[in-house]
């Protein structure tokens, strides 16, 4: 039996029939997982109305943030309980779990009742389904990528398991074209009273195509001739994190890889449409079809750069992408202000803005699942100029001093009747526009620059699955890898809209958020040149 399975390991250059139902198993199940994941985060605004409608404002906020946080928290948790699963059982019958659990959860949002219906009751069920999903999403990854790189031939691992990676963004792009066609088709008013369930309820028939194609597979062989030969490790989650020789290697993976990929990954994605709809102020409409338009364009370069890993290897391509974004998100974000809402630009050089305060009452505005609350008159202040996409300067005022604004001539206290109100008017008076411009938006330009950050993420993206197999051998491999993966992603990627927003409240620029990614993408440049090896020619098949 033994030599039967090691027979089956896969020993030629070329891509079998069973390579190939692998692979498209495995990345059409990943793209509705993440399609699955990500559909919450593309009706966010309608979801807050129909689950946090009649709650007291602040508790509203605090729901809201608490169920998109939610399930970028416990991608860690996921990645232990299924890692261990995972390397116990086996790679397919998890990654069924898996993807069951997403499938299900996503479906059930769809049939949930509306606050309206079924009161406090709505939003509870709602994070507890996004739990579900964020534990589903944290076994899901590290699954597939394992039982594509396990079953690819020799010299192809980087470009077999690309085609896992273009799946996040397939999801993404997936999402924004089915929420978007919903959209168009039903009407807006149809849309927001019942129309935004279809996109949720379409998953049961997702999921219903993915299990069908991945009951059809077999188990990963490297596996099965471990488990043969008596080699499965009796406790992977201790020996993957309570060795020093695998915990090393999972915390350089997570500071010298995943922490870096992620916040490259996040920002080219979700910070650009994030950047596009609330600082830019462009139509939402509008900033999806642009950012599905990159999406489009630079995903077939995942492809391009996992079969060049397999070259030149790993290391060298995912360092080019961190040293990329590290020097050029400045210039580009500036850029796409200046293509996407010119009028912008122009009020961010000629109407400058003050905020005087006493320091001691400013505080960094980090909230990433809505718990803290920030009051006093600077952090009032802050905010709302933070939201309205406002530079201003920070002058000293003396202790106890009630925060104020000056713009031009005008100056406005943060205790003034209708503060938000009055701000906005006065910073629209001064040149501050209220919605980007349809009209001026160079759409060519945007989508160019906006593609440059996607190319970014596959750099950093493509060649990660591989590289992440390639240090952990097979015994504690699932476990190994999902955690500083999921550690990487869920928590230094998931909270970069949070980190990004307390930076610009603190710093008063708009752009200064984007130290965030650049520093940590700075961090896992210099810890993965120096500590993290090349890969590519390791041997992958031993215990």
């Amino acid at each position: 039996m033994a030599t039967t399975m090691t027979q089956a390991l896969p020993q030629s250059d070329k891509m079998t029939g069973e390579e190939r139902k692998v692979i498209l198993a495995s990345s059409v199940g990943t793209v509705f997982e993440w399609y699955d994941f990500y559909i919450y985060g593309t009706l966010a605004t309608i979801l807050a109305k129909q689950f946090f409608s009649g709650v007291e404002p602040q508790a509203a906020f605090i729901f809201t943030l608490l169920a998109f946080a939610a399930g970028f928290a416990v991608r860690p948790f996921g990645a232990l309980l299924f890692g261990h699963i995972g390397d116990l059982v086996g790679r397919k019958y998890t990654f069924i779990i898996t993807i069951t659990c997403m499938g299900m959860g996503t479906f059930l949002i769809g049939l949930l009742p509306s606050f309206a219906t079924a009161g406090i009751f709505a939003p509870i069920l709602l994070i507890a389904l996004r739990l579900l999903q964020g534990l589903a999403l944290g076994g899901e990854y590290g699954g597939a990528a394992i039982y594509v790189a396990e079953h690819a031939p020799k010299g192809k691992r980087g470009l077999y398991t690309s085609w896992i990676q273009t799946t996040a963004t397939l999801g993404l792009f997936v999402a924004l074209l089915l929420v978007l066609g919903v959209r168009t088709y039903l009407g807006e008013d149809a849309f927001g009273a019942w129309g935004w369930r279809v996109p949720f309820l379409v998953s049961i028939v997702l999921l219903a195509v993915s299990l069908w194609i991945r009951l059809q597979l077999n188990e990963s062989p490297m596996f099965l001739r471990m488990k043969e030969e008596g080699k499965r490790s009796k406790a992977p989650l201790r020996e993957a994190f309570g060795t020093w020789r695998f915990a090393r290697i999972a915390i350089l993976a997570l500071l010298g890889a995943t922490a870096g990929e992620a916040v490259v990954w996040y920002g080219g994605q979700f910070y650009a449409l994030f950047f596009l709809t609330t600082t830019l102020s462009v139509k939402a409409t509008t900033a999806q079809i642009m950012i599905a338009v990159a999406l489009a364009l630079g995903t077939p370069f995942f492809i391009l750069f996992g079969w060049l890993s397999d070259r030149i290897g790993r290391k060298p391509i995912i360092m080019a992408g961190f040293a990329l974004a590290a020097l050029t998100y400045f210039p580009i974000f500036q850029a796409i202000t200046h293509y996407a809402n010119p009028a912008l630009e122009t009020a961010l050089a000629h109407s400058p803005v003050t905020v005087t305060a006493d320091p001691g009452e400013c505080a960094f505005q980090f909230n990433p699942v809505g718990t803290a609350k920030f009051k006093s008159s600077c952090d009032t202040v802050k905010s709302s100029l933070a939201r309205l996409s406002v530079n201003y300067a920070n002058v000293v005022a003396a202790p106890g001093t009630t925060a104020s604004v000056q713009i031009g001539e005008e100056t406005i206290a943060a205790d003034a009747p209708d503060f938000a109100k009055v701000l906005k008017a006065a910073v629209v008076k001064h040149g501050y526009p209220a919605s980007a411009d349809p009209a001026k938006i160079n759409s060519v330009m945007t989508v160019l620059l906006l593609t440059v950050l996607v190319i970014y993420v596959t750099l950093v993206y493509a060649p990660i699955a591989a590289w992440l197999v390639e240090l952990f051998p097979t015994r504690i491999r699932y476990s190994g890898l999902s955690l500083p993966y999921h550690i990487g992603n869920g928590w230094f990627g998931g909270f970069l809209p949070a980190t990004v927003f307390a930076i610009v409240a603190s710093t008063g620029n708009i752009y200064a958020g984007l130290w965030y990614p650049i520093v940590v993408a700075s961090a896992s440049l210099v810890i993965g040149m120096i500590f993290l090896p090349e890969t590519r020619d390791v041997d992958i098949t031993k215990s």
